[in-house]
């Protein structure tokens, strides 16, 4: 049987976690820097826990007011600490629940910067290596995310999204762009199951652009984050695609 993992951002600040966490397989929990604290972190843990959920760090710019979406440019030595101190975090958290930390996947403006530099995506696969080497990075999938932290030696996992549109060179379209994000489900599920049986998915100018799908990410902050998570999970059982953990 095939299989994809689905994952969600959570932990920051939305109602959604506790009704999408039964239909994904992976939780990129906020590490209280773009969003979250350490109260939420615990309670993202434990639901994680209770759904047998992989737990992940999601870290981001220390900017609250944009929620880690304005680009902030960082020397190597602040971008290593920014990384590893919520790492650090998110780890003890685990260490308390005697939990496992699966995976690590930068956010928002971190991501997006790291997808396109290749010595910010060495910086951030240096730091997961040095905090904690036995997690899997998610990039995106074509991306300076995963080559770099291949050649750190890390566990990659190619990354697509449910919710947002491509470009032509398989960068996400900007979320300043009318265009960024798909809010109809019927898009949504058909350009998951595109991504994942022909590992392509069709641009804004209707180019098939090649990509590689481990794992399929689904926004908690969307207006219909529940139902797409929800509906895409029952579409992948109806196409006998099993929803695991990488």
């Amino acid at each position: 049987m095939a299989y994809i993992d689905l994952n969600c951002d959570m932990g920051e600040g939305f109602a959604t976690d506790a009704d999408i966490m039964p239909y994904i397989s992976s939780t990129n929990i906020a590490c209280g820097y773009h969003a979250g604290n350490e109260d939420v972190m615990k309670r993202t843990v434990a639901l994680a826990l209770q759904h047998k959920v992989a737990i992940g760090a999601h870290p981001g710019f220390a900017d609250m007011n944009n929620f880690g979406r304005t680009e902030i440019r960082l020397s190597e030595e602040q971008l290593f600490h920014l990384v590893a101190e919520q790492l650090y975090l998110l780890l003890d958290i685990c260490k308390t629940f005697n939990a496992t930390l699966h995976h690590v996947k930068p956010h928002g403006a971190l991501y997006n910067m790291a997808a396109r530099d290749p010595a910010m995506s060495a910086v951030i696969a240096n730091a997961i290596q040095h905090v904690h080497p036995t997690c899997v990075l998610y990039g995106l999938s074509g991306s300076h995310l995963v080559s770099e932290a291949e050649k750190a030696g890390l566990r990659t996992a190619s990354e697509v999204f449910a919710d947002r549109t491509y470009q032509d060179n398989g960068s996400l379209t900007s979320r300043q762009l009318p265009n960024a994000l798909i809010e109809e489900e019927s898009k949504a599920l058909a350009q998951v199951l595109q991504m994942i049986s022909t590992q392509t998915v069709t641009s804004v100018s209707g180019k098939a652009v090649p990509i590689k799908a481990d794992t399929v990410c689904i926004h908690g902050d969307g207006v219909h984050a529940v139902a797409f998570a929800k509906k895409i999970h029952q579409t992948l059982q109806q196409h006998s695609i099993e929803t695991r953990t990488i």
